[in-house]
């Protein structure tokens, strides 16, 4: 995939003398300024790009009829593009592919700022609208999600579609909110193809999710809120985390609440101590880095993810074993 640019440090110059770099002795008072023909360039530290801001890409989208592994279904679907908005064409490149599962009785529409957010780092992200009512399949739910991946891995060689060159068949992730974030543990589960997994507010499910978790060797975030009352991580979020084996992590948002995870509210919403735009930008950004990371494979996220960055977040609390 085309990988987002990073933002590079400064470069210096420093002068080269008998001692190397510097051109001082050992336990001098500091590099003299270089003089001329005595110069050469430091090299650039890559610092990882922002992941709570918008990627180098422009975020497209369609609704699509997805039929694969014998199920059908519609969903949205937001992909690099080369200019924003509906139909557009795929950016150059391929790109890795994550597969979202909605929260109980919430429409795919509340989780749009996000999956876009994830587009314009270089996903396509396959939202499957099925599971939609009263009395979802969680077990179906979960089989949909893994159906819009093969679904998604066909189009590359499909003739006539728009994705055909453009998706990294073996770069499969999943993730979902809720009901669909348990979702995508159950279809981990039964999909070895799947690279990584990371969710929002990961609700039990019926088959259980925590029974899924722990066949799960790949690596798994999990996203909560300490204010969640509608999945709480107590008995949620952390079970389903105690049971899987490593690689894992479980990230708690300081205030964050259940509903904060979408892009509006609903009837019996629960609130938390911050605004829902807060927690909207830092889940995008957890959800967005570990993905760079695990998924795409870009090691420049590799101490955002892992590192004292992470363990000393003072906005979201870190547990995890690698």
């Amino acid at each position: 995939m085309d990988r987002p640019p990073s933002i590079w440090g400064d470069r210096h110059d420093e002068e080269v003398g008998p001692h190397g770099s510097g051109g001082a002795q050992p336990g001098a008072a500091g590099p003299r300024r270089c003089r001329p023909g005595r110069c050469r360039r430091r090299p650039a530290t890559a610092v990882a790009a922002d992941p709570s801001a918008p990627g180098a890409h422009a975020a497209g989208y369609v609704d699509t009829t997805v039929s694969a592994a014998g199920r059908s279904f519609s969903a949205r679907i937001y992909y690099p593009a080369t200019t924003a908005g509906s139909g557009q064409p795929v950016a150059t490149g391929r790109f890795p592919v994550i597969a979202f599962g909605h929260g109980f009785l919430q429409g795919v529409s509340k989780y749009y700022s996000t999956i876009s957010h994830l587009a314009t780092w270089g996903f396509i992200v396959v939202a499957p609208t099925s599971q939609g009512g009263f009395s979802p399949d969680h077990s179906a739910f979960a089989d949909d999600l893994n159906a819009a991946l093969t679904w998604a891995v066909a189009q590359d060689t499909t003739s006539g579609s728009r994705f055909a060159g453009h998706v990294s068949v073996d770069r499969l992730g999943l993730s979902g909110h809720s009901m669909g974030g348990g979702a995508s543990i159950l279809a981990a589960a039964r999909n070895p193809k799947v690279v990584t997994v990371a969710n929002l507010a990961a609700a039990e499910t019926n088959p259980s999710a925590k029974t899924a978790a722990a066949t799960l060797t790949i690596p798994v975030r999990l996203i909560g809120g300490d204010r969640d009352t509608i999945a709480g991580v107590a008995d949620h979020q952390r079970p389903i985390y105690t049971a899987k084996p490593p690689a894992k992590q479980l990230r708690i948002i300081t205030g964050g609440f259940h509903c904060g995870f979408m892009d509006s509210g609903s009837l019996f919403c629960d609130s938390g101590s911050i605004s829902r735009a807060t927690q909207l930008t830092l889940s995008r950004r957890l959800l967005t880095e570990w993905f760079l990371r695990h998924l795409a494979g870009d090691t420049t996220y590799d101490d955002a993810v892992w590192g004292p960055p992470a363990q000393n977040d003072p906005q979201v609390t870190f547990e995890g074993v690698r």
